[in-house]
């Protein structure tokens, strides 16, 4: 399984007017295969829209892609709203968790780090033994490497019920050295986060 994420930065305003025409065409999208998620950011770089498509492979990608194209109903009509557009396509650490529907937010939290080239192994190694105390505290929705689009680049996905669990949660697993793996800072280049909220049509609330 691979995961495409569509980030696309939208001019001021018009964030309204994307959510209602992506919720009026997909329902056509969705015959051809179904979104794993739908966020639009609350809190780090505003006016962007994050959407995460599930494939098996990059030909199935290729093939529901083209499919898609020829209905007169995709993709919605936003053009005129679009500052940049942005693909990445991940693939799942062994041990994460698939993306399923469900209601886990409304907040999601995505933690975005590069690390030095050749260091992405020993980020799986340490991750590994601490992921089963730490998803006691909260869950994960999905960690994940890059595989086509920046290298050196994962991902990781938290929901929380609000931001002061949010705050708690980290406290916590900070506090009991749940959290987060030792080591590793070494290898950082760089660390983003954002806080999103999901559309009204995302299977996952």
């Amino acid at each position: 399984m691979l995961y495409e994420i569509r980030t696309y930065q939208l001019k001021p305003t018009s964030l309204p007017e994307v959510l209602k025409r992506f919720a009026e065409g997909y329902p056509h999208r969705k015959k051809f295969s179904e979104l794993a998620a739908f966020w639009y950011t609350e809190i780090g770089p505003l006016n962007q829209i994050v959407h995460v498509w599930p494939y098996e492979s990059l030909e199935e990608r290729a093939r529901i892609r083209k499919a898609a194209m020829e209905d007169p109903n995709w993709p919605p009509k936003i053009k005129d709203f679009l500052v940049t557009m942005e693909s990445e396509i991940y693939i799942p650490f062994p041990f994460s968790p698939p993306m399923k529907p469900g209601n886990y937010g409304p907040f999601y939290e995505m933690r975005s780090y590069v690390v030095k080239p050749g260091t992405m192994p020993n980020i799986l190694e340490r991750w590994e033994p601490k992921i089963p105390d730490r998803t006691k505290l909260s869950p994960l929705v999905m960690v994940m490497q890059t595989d086509v689009g920046p290298l050196n680049k994962y991902i990781h996905i938290w929901p929380y019920k609000s931001l002061d669990q949010r705050q708690a949660i980290r406290k916590q697993a900070m506090d009991t050295g749940v959290w987060p793996p030792p080591g590793g800072g070494e290898v950082l280049v760089t660390q983003e986060n954002k806080i999103m909220l999901p559309a009204p049509f995302s299977p996952m609330q």
